[in-house]
């Protein structure tokens, strides 16, 4: 690979919002004077002629979705260039670190992947082999060693055992410039309007070691904190390209409530007037209950949080540092704040009974919760990637399948027939009703599938509330057009 060789970096789905993950190392090694396109593969088509001159060509892969996206276009890219490096990263590159490297791509790059990525093309130029001097990253590794092809060249893999990069590294003001228009991505939906939603993130990784998330075999318990002048900076960058709205994407916003405090009061002082959503644990709203009635004053309108199941057992399974109780009471804080929950769900698990999934639609009802709850998240199912924290569970193999390394994830059935069988029933009443454009009905959809548990369990069906119960602020509750989370 030459100097002066293209750099290629896609995308391939973030939650519909504009990819950090381009944006980011883009400033990077725009700043060490590369020549970097960056394309979004979620909205718009990857450019043949950019693919066939590129030296170097980065997969940004931060979840399951765009890790089976990545794969399908690693081929195409494959076929069209051959000879350029080819590079995955993100958190579903270091799950799947042996799976890539087995099937054609020549580096992997997991945590924080900046830094790591700007050393490995500079390697590359000088012509270097794609093993990383002194980082932890897992870059051009194979579980057997061996050699792959690099841009004409023929480089040696190294030994996988460095794992993800953990280092600190310092940062740059995310380059936005070529990047598609906001308006193709999620947009704040308030119930009366619709707005521009802009998107940044203030810390990576995480404090917490959830068994179920992907972050926790890569950080292991770890974050690192985006400064603050380079996060206000990106905010004001999608100001002026017309940001309503902006989503904080950090695993968990409140992992350092000191610092995201100061960056939301900068931002309210030079943006009067922009309202922002963040992601934040249940446990973390019950710590730090005196900063909510601050975060609405200072714009916030909703908080995410990672609710899961309203059951002690799964939650225990989960390891999730909360119980049923005290999602009741972090409830009870947001309320008092003004502020609305969002509550996230895996509502199909190995350990979750059809009881629990009725007791679910009851606790979402009897908490004024149905306008709260995207209709797909009553469909997601307890996803068990290669890598994932729940394997080194005693239990785990009473329950776990077998590998499916093309869905790179682990097979499991639930004991009980009835649950893979709604779950499968549910899934595809929210799929037909998201293509018809019912799934913004969400109290119809609610009922529907309240049904269809119902009916799954032969017992009858509660009453539907009347909708003049509802105050107005229960019916209208902000959101983003996206609806998905993994």
């Amino acid at each position: 690979m030459k100097r002066d060789d293209d750099i290629l970096l896609i995308s391939c789905y973030e939650l519909g919002h504009q990819p950090f993950s381009l944006a980011s190392p883009a400033a990077r090694l725009k700043s060490d004077g590369f020549d970097v396109s960056v394309v979004d593969a979620a909205i718009e088509p990857i450019p043949e002629d950019i693919v066939r001159r590129a030296g170097f060509i980065g997969i940004s892969v931060p979840m399951h979705t765009a890790m089976r996206v990545g794969m399908d276009l690693s081929r195409r890219i494959r076929k069209l260039n051959p000879g350029a490096h080819l590079c995955f990263y993100g958190l579903y590159a270091t799950l799947n670190a042996d799976y890539l490297l087995s099937h054609g791509a020549d580096s992997v790059i997991g945590g924080e992947f900046e830094q790591p990525l700007c050393d490995l093309v500079d390697r590359l130029c000088r012509g270097g082999t794609s093993e990383a001097a002194g980082t932890s990253e897992a870059v051009g590794t194979s579980a057997t060693g061996g050699t792959t092809a690099t841009g004409g060249t023929t480089t040696t893999a190294v030994e996988a055992d460095s794992g993800p990069n953990l280092s600190r590294q310092a940062w740059k003001i995310p380059d936005r410039s070529s990047l598609p228009a906001l308006k193709r991505y999620a947009q704040l939906d308030t119930g009366v309007e619709l707005l521009p939603a802009g998107y940044t993130e203030t810390t990576r990784g995480c404090l917490h070691t959830c068994l179920h998330c992907p972050i926790t075999p890569v950080y292991n318990g770890r974050f690192f904190a985006v400064p603050a002048d380079v996060v206000l900076a990106d905010v004001d960058q999608q100001v002026r390209i017309g940001a309503r709205h902006i989503t904080f994407g950090d695993p968990d916003f409140l992992n350092g409530p000191t610092h995201v405090l100061r960056i939301l009061r900068r931002m309210s002082d030079a943006h009067p007037g922009l309202t922002f959503d963040f992601t934040t644990k249940i446990e973390h709203i019950l710590q730090h209950a005196s900063f909510f009635p601050e975060a609405r004053d200072l714009g916030g309108l909703f908080v995410v949080s990672a609710v899961e199941s309203v059951s002690n057992l799964v939650l225990k399974r989960l390891r999730k540092g909360h119980d049923r109780d005290d999602i009741v009471r972090a409830l009870a804080v947001l309320r008092d704040a003004d502020l609305p929950m969002r509550p996230s769900l895996v509502a199909f698990t190995p350990w979750t009974t059809l009881d629990d999934y009725l007791d679910l639609l009851d606790f979402v009802e009897v908490h004024d919760l149905v306008e709260h709850i995207d209709p797909v998240q009553y469909t997601i199912r307890l996803l068990v990637p290669p890598g994932s924290a729940l394997l080194d569970e005693a239990d785990t193999r009473s329950w776990i399948g077998e590998l499916d390394e093309d869905g790179f994830t682990y097979a499991w059935d639930h004991d009980d027939a009835r649950m893979d069988r709604l779950h499968r029933r549910v899934s595809r009443l929210v799929e037909e009703a998201d293509a018809s454009g019912e799934q913004r009905d969400n109290r119809s959809l609610f009922h529907r599938i309240r049904r269809l548990a119902a009916e799954t369990a032969d017992v009858e069906a509660p009453a539907e509330r009347p909708i003049q119960d509802l105050s107005p602020e229960r019916r209208r509750v902000p959101r983003l057009t996206e609806a998905w989370f993994c």
